[in-house]
């Protein structure tokens, strides 16, 4: 059975055979499957828990409401980074208060919204950006003020910005093309490779309290830039396990309020990649 990388997208509509929703004629109807949807989400009033055919305001979900709800939610989060950058810049003290609270109220949000089921819920979803947008803000900051080590400036911000979304869009392309195939197999290789990489990151922190340095994964070392260049390259190719996932809720005909859900998912992918490029950066400006 396929699944994805991204926990936000793991609750997909099932058929009862236990695999996912097939496309096209294997769909046996929106109202079927969005009920089924509600279900497992568990958070709709009961007048949603009935077949959608009876709720004619509900609509399925469309290709342009997972555009627009994420375009919302990086909107939230960009002006959020700009205001954590500046009050940061302003205030030195205020940056790791920032990353740190930031950082953790974001991950407790997703954690919230994947574990409780309310990937649909536009508050949660839209606080998450604004407390990503702090973490980001604030660590880009630490990234590029000298009083905290790091060099490049605003510059080096942009080059990981457009770094970004330039694997965003390269992967978008590659999944719509076919030329990388979501596969049982390729999933499974994605996933592994994700807690691979998340054992020698907590492996490398434990080491830094007793080694100077740690395993040597975050040091600035080729072995440190080898590293980033893994972990890019399985955020990258989680983009295509995420698209696929959305892909399948649209042909499920998902509710329209899942698009949030989506949005979500996409912005911790986003978020997780930003961070690992600017890393990569700053180890080229250190040299």
């Amino acid at each position: 059975m396929r699944t994805t990388s991204n926990p936000v997208f793991r609750n997909l509509p099932r058929q009862e055979g236990g695999g996912y929703a097939n496309f096209g004629s294997g769909v046996t109807g929106a109202g079927q499957m969005g009920q089924q949807f509600g279900n497992q989400y568990g958070q709709y009033p009961n007048q949603y828990q009935q077949p959608y055919q009876q709720a004619p305001a509900t609509r399925s979900m469309t290709i342009d409401d997972v555009v627009t709800k994420t375009a919302i939610t990086l909107g939230v989060l960009a002006i959020s980074a700009i205001i954590s950058y500046g009050l940061s810049n302003a205030n030195t003290s205020l940056a790791p208060l920032f990353v740190v609270g930031g950082g953790l109220i974001g991950l407790v949000l997703v954690l919230v919204a994947t574990f409780a089921r309310k990937m649909d819920n536009p508050v949660i979803v839209l606080s998450y950006a604004v407390f990503e947008g702090l973490f980001v803000g604030a660590l880009s900051f630490m990234f590029t003020d000298i009083s905290f080590g790091g060099v490049g400036g605003s510059a080096m911000i942009a080059q990981a910005v457009l770094g970004t979304f330039g694997v965003f869009a390269g992967m978008l392309v590659v999944y719509k093309t076919g030329a990388i195939r979501v596969t049982p197999r390729f999933t499974r290789m994605v996933v592994g490779a994700m807690i691979g990489v998340l054992v020698l990151v907590v492996g490398n922190l434990i080491a830094s309290f007793f080694i100077s340095g740690g395993l040597g994964l975050r040091d600035g070392g080729p072995l440190a830039i080898v590293f980033s260049l893994v972990v890019i390259a399985i955020a990258a190719f989680s983009f295509l396990l995420d698209f696929d996932a959305a892909d399948q809720l649209i042909r499920a005909q998902a509710p329209e309020k899942a698009a949030w859900g989506v949005a979500l998912g996409l912005t911790v992918t986003l978020v997780w990649l930003y961070v690992e490029i600017l890393r990569l950066l700053s180890y080229f400006n250190n040299d």
